[in-house]
């Protein structure tokens, strides 16, 4: 692996991801950029691709942060792309769990804000499916830039304006697209998170969003059948453990997936011990699943504004949920704010394993007690 790292070759690996204070690769304003139609950028030739998460990510010639050493290589803007090569176990200061780093040809890169994503461009379609007024699509590539539709009202997109930053889905995500054009000279979907089940977003705002058709799988019913069906949902659990972080999903007696998670915050903004982000612990009851959500402060326990959050199997009130998590890589940490985070092909199996199932036609089901779904049982420590 070469470490030797030049002013040049770093410069060139900055600019696959700007980061969001710096934004300015457009020699036209940014609110015309903003509506033009946006082609797939060309991405790195690797199996796994990693996207930081972050601005000023730390790229080092070791993997260790450690302060007695001096090895820094640079910075990395949010959304920059690198070839992943491999995890290792690293020396991580500061006191977390997760000693991970990810290896890449320029350097290491902490793997906790490294989302791995891979490059799966499709072939779109030209019209909208017969008979239908939209379909699901995941995203399958490391991002999709959108082009804007309508008036700017909701905080997501105005965070992005304020930033100077490009509004884009990332790999994993899912949405609910409405519509098709071919004007531009390639196939373009309309991302629209109506207010109709759809996500409960945007299109109250009046915002839409067009991509690159080539960034979106759509979705069919094979994509969410059932995962054992013929298995009594009785014999169906999930077990949860808040103090290392691992979620088992159980048959009866024998365990059929395990990984890992980020389940709530056990401190208030000051540092001090706090339950109000925390995940409840105890039995909890699947009753609500959704394709995708729209997450948004002032509506949910989640106090914050984030779209098309993928796969929710919400097990406590209208808030809690365990879900595809794209923004971050840091399972095994707690971070979240009261829900149990995934990774998007994580929470994707768990919403087809688990019940009540939900069609793609259906988009998503609730139950009203005494009935419910696959339980959930969250398990921590107590001192």
């Amino acid at each position: 692996m070469n470490r030797n790292l030049s002013r040049r070759d770093f410069l060139k690996l900055a600019g696959i991801g700007l980061g969001a204070l710096a934004f300015r690769p457009y020699r036209v304003p940014y609110f015309e950029y903003l509506s033009s139609p946006k082609r797939l950028p060309e991405f790195p030739k690797s199996e796994i691709i990693g996207r930081t998460v972050d601005p000023g990510v730390d790229l080092r010639s070791h993997p260790t942060n450690d302060p007695n050493l001096n090895t820094s290589l640079g910075k990395l803007g949010a959304d920059t792309l690198v070839e992943w090569n491999r995890q290792v176990v690293g020396n991580v200061i500061g006191g977390l769990t997760n000693q991970r780093y990810v290896e890449t040809p320029q350097g290491y890169i902490y793997a906790s804000v490294l989302q791995p994503t891979r490059n799966l461009p499709n072939t779109p379609i030209a019209e909208m499916p017969a008979g239908q007024n939209g379909f699901w699509a995941e995203v399958t590539v490391p991002y999709v830039n959108l082009a804007h539709e309508g008036a700017v009202a909701s905080p997501w997109l105005q965070d992005h304006i304020a930033y100077n930053f490009p509004p884009r889905l990332y790999y994993g995500q899912v949405v609910w697209i409405d519509q098709i054009r071919t004007n531009n000279g390639f196939p373009e979907y309309r991302w629209n998170e109506d207010a109709n089940g759809h996500g409960y977003g945007y299109g109250a705002y009046g915002e839409f969003f067009w991509g690159d058709g080539a960034g979106f799988k759509v979705l069919t019913d094979a994509d969410v059948a059932p995962i054992s069906p013929d298995v009594d949902p009785n014999e169906k659990k999930i077990t949860a453990s808040l103090d290392y972080q691992t979620l088992s999903c159980y048959e009866g007696n024998t365990e059929v997936y395990f990984c890992r998670i980020s389940s709530g915050l056990k401190y208030d903004a000051s540092g001090q011990i706090s339950d109000k982000l925390a995940t409840p612990v105890g039995n909890l009851l699947t009753h609500w699943k959704i394709v995708s959500l729209n997450m948004t402060a002032g509506s949910y326990q989640t106090g914050y504004s984030t779209p098309a959050v993928p796969w929710n199997t919400m097990i406590s009130g209208d808030g809690i949920a365990i879900h595809g998590a794209f923004w971050h890589n840091g399972f095994g940490e707690k971070r979240s704010h009261g829900c149990i985070n995934v990774r998007p092909e994580d929470a994707k199996w768990i919403f087809r394993w688990t019940t009540p199932y939900v069609s793609l036609a259906q988009s998503e089901l609730r139950m009203s007690l005494p009935d419910h779904g696959t339980t959930v049982i969250t398990t921590e420590t107590t001192f």
